[in-house]
């Protein structure tokens, strides 16, 4: 047997505070790990980080990001028991989404229509707790009480496979304390590094 990590925050950037207002749920993000020191997570989320956009299937990290940057979010991590076979799926799958990165986008409709609980499934677009859904599913580690497009983050906790064992600050986490934290990035180089992401893609558009 191997494990599966699930972790759901509620970070306080825009996104989480307009979601949090609609729905009060005690998380709004939910990422997905494969190693005991969450030494990399996986979700649809910034694919930068930091900025709200571009966003789409993204490896995340506790020491950047984000995260780096949230000390007091509130936090939840939770394991589930799988088999060899279904915990390799998994991974497999969840790194397929990342090599095909460029080719997923945030599903930002499916996410205001799944707070109504409305089902949208648009093709290579997830948000995040539908991103960590469909990987569990489609692997065979987890059966969903409903549909992928329809799970939030504050439904993971409700699933009876799976145990809590941590609840508290981000800060707190005891991964993330294990983790160097570097120099936060300023604002400034954030954006000029998406300004010069922009103009390499765009050149390299009009040269094909």
């Amino acid at each position: 047997m191997k494990t599966i990590y699930i972790l759901l925050t509620r970070s306080g950037t825009l996104l989480s505070k307009l979601v949090y207002a609609a729905t009060g749920s005690s998380y709004t993000h939910a990422s997905m790990a494969f190693d005991a020191e969450l030494s990399c997570l996986y979700s649809s989320t910034r694919k930068n980080g930091y900025t709200m956009f571009p966003a789409g299937p993204s490896k995340e990290y506790l020491n950047k990001g984000v995260f780096r940057l949230r000390d007091d979010a509130p936090c939840a991590l939770y394991a589930l028991e799988v088999s060899d076979e279904a915990y390799f799926r998994a991974l497999h799958r969840a790194e397929e989404f990342m090599r095909l990165s460029e080719e997923y986008s945030f599903n930002i409709l499916g996410l205001i229509l799944c707070g109504l609980h409305i089902r949208w499934q648009r093709r290579r677009h997830y948000f995040c707790s539908q991103f960590v859904s469909e990987v569990l599913e489609q692997s065979g580690a987890l059966a969903l009480p409903k549909d992928s497009t329809l799970m939030h983050p504050n439904d993971y906790p409700l699933l009876p496979q799976l145990k809590c064992l941590y609840k508290g600050r981000l800060a707190d986490l005891p991964q993330r304390k294990a983790m160097e934290l570097g120099e936060t990035p300023s604002m400034v180089s954030i954006y000029t590094g998406l300004l010069v992401e922009l103009l390499q893609r765009r050149a390299q558009r009009f040269f094909e």
